[in-house]
């Protein structure tokens, strides 16, 4: 037997998070009367302009993104905010849904935010559970017109963090795009946040050297202390120094761990110094001074026996 067109129709908004277009429902074999009939009863609750959601009107998770391509048309693809949130770039779901429109300018209403373009390149468009989404790279450049550049930083490094791109990957699509708003922003923000090609191991060792050179008192190393696992720590002196490097520092989560690691060594009596990669290569007398200030500090305070 065949399907009706209400099987039919149900069927298409299943597989789209119960979302469905007028043109849908009509090549399913639904009149344009029986498609009214469902809005006025409650069946079909209008999303954009003819797009639809199916039965309860609470989108499923995802449903507002499908239902605003479907409203955008075939070469569409979510993009800006809504990309960086798909690709774990931004922790923040945008209310507006981001679309990049290529070749006309659809009107889906004022909770979808169309930007045009003339066209991509296929590489541009990936797919994140199943929808068309900008490619991590592209989405990068599109944030870089709309964001501020701070913004912009956390976005390239979580992207480098997480593997979805490089910095080479995203010097690349600067190059094949490079009169976009926001180029010049992004230009900067992979000038500044060149990172030493060092390991952390590499960092670690660097910085023991630097000590060593010094001839300030050698510190512990990969110790544990208060349940933490610490780069150096001088136990008497009550100091830890910390290498931090966005390879394993880099996400927000490991940000905030790291900062309520720092918290917990603090009321356990310790100063935490953090330094980068950057002021290890860059800055190596700056940070055996301060590191040799604080230890002196620390000799001298009342719980060391100092004056």
């Amino acid at each position: 037997m065949h399907a009706g067109p209400e099987a039919i129709a149900d069927e298409v908004a299943t597989a789209q998070r119960r979302v469905v277009s007028y043109a849908q429902l009509l090549a399913a074999g639904m009149t344009r009367s029986a498609v009214g009939h469902r809005v006025a009863t409650g069946r079909l609750h209008r999303v954009h302009r003819g797009v639809y959601i199916v039965g309860h009107p609470d989108p499923l998770p995802l449903a507002r993104e499908t239902a605003a391509l479907l409203a955008c048309g075939p070469y569409a693809a979510l993009s800006h905010h809504t990309g960086g949130h798909l690709w774990k770039m931004r922790t923040t779901e945008p209310v507006t849904v981001h679309v990049l429109v290529a070749g006309f300018s659809p009107r889906p209403g004022p909770t979808v935010a169309v930007h045009l373009t003339g066209a991509w390149d296929r590489v541009d468009v990936r797919y994140v559970h199943g929808l068309p989404v900008t490619s991590p790279t592209r989405t990068i450049l599109d944030l870089a017109s709309v964001v501020s550049e701070r913004d912009l930083h956390w976005a390239v490094e979580e992207a480098c963090v997480l593997r979805i791109a490089t910095r080479a990957e995203i010097a690349d699509q600067l190059l094949r795009t490079p009169r976009r708003r926001g180029a010049a922003a992004l230009q900067r923000v992979l000038a500044a946040g060149q990172e030493p090609a060092l390991t952390r191991s590499e960092a670690e060792r660097r910085l023991q050297d630097l000590v060593r050179a010094a001839r300030l008192p050698a510190p512990a190393t990969n110790v544990r202390v208060e349940g933490f696992e610490l780069d150096a720590c001088w136990s008497e002196e009550r100091l830890v120094v910390e290498v931090d490097g966005f390879a394993f520092h880099g996400s927000r989560s490991a940000f905030e761990r790291d900062r309520r690691r720092d918290a917990a060594l603090q009321v356990a009596g310790f100063r935490v110094m953090r330094v980068t990669w950057r002021q290890l290569v860059d800055e190596p007398e700056a940070v055996v001074a301060t590191v040799a200030r604080l230890l002196e500090q620390g000799a001298s305070s009342p719980r060391n026996g100092g004056g």
